[in-house]
């Protein structure tokens, strides 16, 4: 029986998500949403493609939750998006109320679904999506820590004149702002970055990682990141998937790893056919410990604005 992934949110994130997994042929796609419309023209659009893939996916827009049951992974990417001058935090309480509403849908249409939350403020909206589904917290996670380490790859391999398929990034903590980047286990070939570049660089370079989100924002004036966001949300499914057992930095519950209990938080994990299967720990030096515990107390605080 073939897979099932439902997209809820038909805007440039999740009609982008709907496109890559249409594309792979992994799965049949149901996209939702509430605009009328809106979903179903982006779904044929999608569909009509499908015979130039080569690809065996169906793919329906909807307005109905009903229409997503039984479904195998469900992308959360519905919300309102950051507009010039707007922080991800700006968005806390937009979301939180369209998070609510999904995450009630989808415990009831599709209990047995793993979750992948898109919506920012991700880790946040993620612990909301667990809360709110009841779900085993294996089977809710965030995306921001697979984008976060793309966007540093993209940039180090322009620096540095390399494929970026040959930079592994590794990034702790919550994501865009408070992201705490590693250099030391960020490699090139499993060579650290730290051996080829000067701290100035590294530090630019990381601190253009934490703004890539706003600096995308700030040229299209409208709206925000979608190709790079669909593409690593896409990654995450196809892990889960096929059961790869890929290690990603996303934003995963922590229950005393790292020394942090009950938050959502980014991390290194191994995520497979029953969701996040495994949180890898790394040895922090103290520095780096001090930047992980300041980024998880910012996300604890948003955490508390909504009486999680």
């Amino acid at each position: 029986m073939r897979k099932k992934v439902s997209v809820i949110g038909a805007g440039n994130v999740g009609a982008s998500t709907a496109q890559l997994i249409a594309h792979s042929g992994l799965a049949d796609v149901v996209l939702f949403d509430i605009a009328g419309g809106i979903p179903q023209g982006k779904a044929l659009d999608i569909a009509e493609a499908c015979p130039l893939w080569n690809s065996p996916s169906s793919v329906k827009g909807t307005n109905s939750y009903s229409d997503t049951k039984d479904s195998d992974v469900i992308v959360v990417a519905a919300g309102f998006p950051r507009k010039p001058g707007m922080s991800r935090d700006d968005l806390l309480h937009a979301n939180a109320g369209v998070i609510k509403a999904a995450s009630c849908a989808i415990a009831k249409t599709s209990p047995n679904a793993i979750i992948v939350v898109v919506t920012n403020p991700m880790d946040v909206m993620a612990q909301l999506a667990w809360k709110t589904t009841g779900f085993s917290c294996r089977r809710v996670m965030g995306m921001g820590g697979v984008l976060d380490a793309a966007r540093l790859r993209a940039f180090l391999s322009w620096e540095l004149k390399v494929s970026p398929e040959d930079i592994e990034a590794v990034i702790l903590g919550g994501h865009g702002d408070q992201m705490v980047p590693m250099p030391r286990f960020t490699t090139v070939k499993g060579i650290p970055i730290t051996e080829l570049l000067k701290k100035k660089a590294i530090e630019s370079l990381i601190q253009r990682t934490r703004n890539g989100g706003a600096e995308i924002v700030s040229l299209l004036k409208s709206g925000s990141a979608y190709y790079a966001p669909a593409a690593a949300a896409f990654h995450m499914i196809k892990s889960i998937l096929l059961d790869e057992k890929r290690v990603l930095p996303c934003a995963a519950y922590l229950n005393g790893e790292y020394g942090i209990k009950d938050l959502y938080v980014g991390v290194p994990a191994m995520l497979g056919s029953e969701g996040v299967e495994k949180i890898i720990e790394v040895k922090l030096a103290k520095e780096e410990k001090a930047m992980f515990r300041e980024s998880c107390s910012s996300v604890r605080k948003l955490i508390k604005k909504l009486s999680l």
